[in-house]
């Protein structure tokens, strides 16, 4: 069943609605619209609402009405009005709105593609690094990326840690003083009501031998109106507390986005970006360049540019892994470092982020390097000679004081 979408001419700008010229906002105040609970209370999450929003395609209308049995749809109305609502191949559009790809299953696909599950002591936490823990202290999230990692448990019940689960995962923080980073993630923790939020902060912050906390959110980029001043005015109380903010594509940098993360910057928070390769949507050098341009200029550091997980039904997302190489090869030498991050593969089965790089070593032999720079010209390195005569003499067994 089709709905006529009650869009008037110049109601769109670059592919993004006015969101009073919907008719399923028509009626939507200011106040209301910029009310990030209100947004939270008003989710798309019934194919009726999507259809009032968009023209859906075939692929959409399959993937949406059979979504009942996967992880649940829910997109913040912000994030909808950013949708181009005649394009299929929206950039915004294709990460959140179920297609139909997503009911085929790839023989490589896993339930839990990182293998979290293993690496779980009590529930809520992830322990894979010798130093550091990953607490999750919900499932929900403002919008479901279709291609999440999680999605085996996001939006499953939408439910918060509390009570024992949570005093279990943060005990046994307590208790293990090797650890010294706690990323907190879920689902998005920014979704948790300022007070819990705080009173989670408080207790790890209390851990002596907790030196950083970090909060992997999504929320400035789906929901930027959940960035508050009572909300910043927390979280700068529990420095050193950086935030590792979820980007996928330029069109997402809206105003409102930027005045969140400045928001946030000026209140002496680090901020990372970390960002998803996806298939016809960021795999394009100058796609991922001028994203990352974007999120410098909001003193947003682009942290990881992730290959995208053997998750169950995103095969239909993923790219080859030379794709990320190539654009990596791409933006070195061609933008400032800052701007380049780490190309990973979260390894399949729990074996944890492993760089990928372009080869710019072309041989070493003895004491020379022959290398290549961004222009494909050759240079050659020498070492210091006393580190070479050490090195012999190592190999040949000699014992070196």
């Amino acid at each position: 069943m089709r709905f006529a979408i009650n869009l008037k001419p110049g109601s769109t700008n670059g592919g993004r609605m006015d969101y009073h010229q919907c008719s399923l906002w028509k009626n939507v105040s200011s106040n209301d619209w910029y009310d990030w609970e209100w947004q939270l209370r008003n989710r798309i999450v019934r194919h009726n609402e999507l259809s009032q929003i968009i023209n859906l395609s075939p692929s959409e209308e399959a993937g949406v009405m059979a979504g009942h049995n996967r992880m649940p749809m829910a997109i913040t109305p912000y994030f909808a009005s950013l949708m181009d609502p005649v394009d299929p191949n929206c950039s915004i559009r294709r990460q959140v709105i179920p297609q139909q790809e997503e009911l085929n299953i790839s023989s490589y696909d896993l339930v839990d593609p990182c293998g979290e599950e293993k690496d779980s002591p009590v529930q809520g936490i992830v322990h894979r690094y010798p130093d550091r823990v990953l607490l999750l202290v919900t499932d929900r999230c403002a919008a479901y990326c279709r291609y999440c990692t999680r999605r085996r448990i996001v939006g499953a019940h939408e439910d918060i840690a509390t009570g024992s689960k949570l005093d279990a995962a943060i005990s046994y923080i307590e208790k293990n003083k090797k650890i010294r980073d706690c990323l907190i993630s879920g689902g998005d923790p920014l979704l948790l009501p300022d007070d819990q939020l705080e009173a989670i902060l408080t207790r790890l912050r209390k851990i002596p031998h907790l030196e950083m906390i970090r909060i992997g959110t999504r929320a400035p980029v789906t929901l930027p109106f959940r960035i508050t001043e009572k909300l910043v005015s927390i979280l700068k109380k529990f420095h050193p507390l950086y935030l590792s903010i979820h980007f996928t594509h330029p069109k997402e940098i809206t105003p409102d986005v930027q005045k969140a993360c400045n928001m946030l910057a000026d209140a002496g928070i680090p901020l990372g970006s970390q960002t998803v390769l996806l298939k016809n949507i960021n795999d394009k050098a100058q796609t991922m360049k001028k994203l990352l341009h974007e999120l410098l200029k909001m003193r947003v550091r682009p942290y990881y540019l992730y290959q995208c997980d053997l998750a169950m039904g995103t095969e239909h997302f993923r790219t080859s892994v030379m794709t990320g190489v190539s654009i990596i090869e791409k933006l070195r030498g061609y933008t400032s470092g800052y701007a380049i991050p780490s190309f990973v593969i979260d390894a399949p089965g729990g074996g944890g982020k492993i760089p990928i790089n372009p080869n710019y070593v072309l041989s070493n032999v003895k004491d020379k390097f022959v290398l290549r720079n961004f222009q494909n010209k050759i240079y050659e390195y020498y070492e210091p000679q006393a580190e070479q005569q050490v090195a012999v003499r190592e190999k040949e067994g000699v014992l070196v004081g």
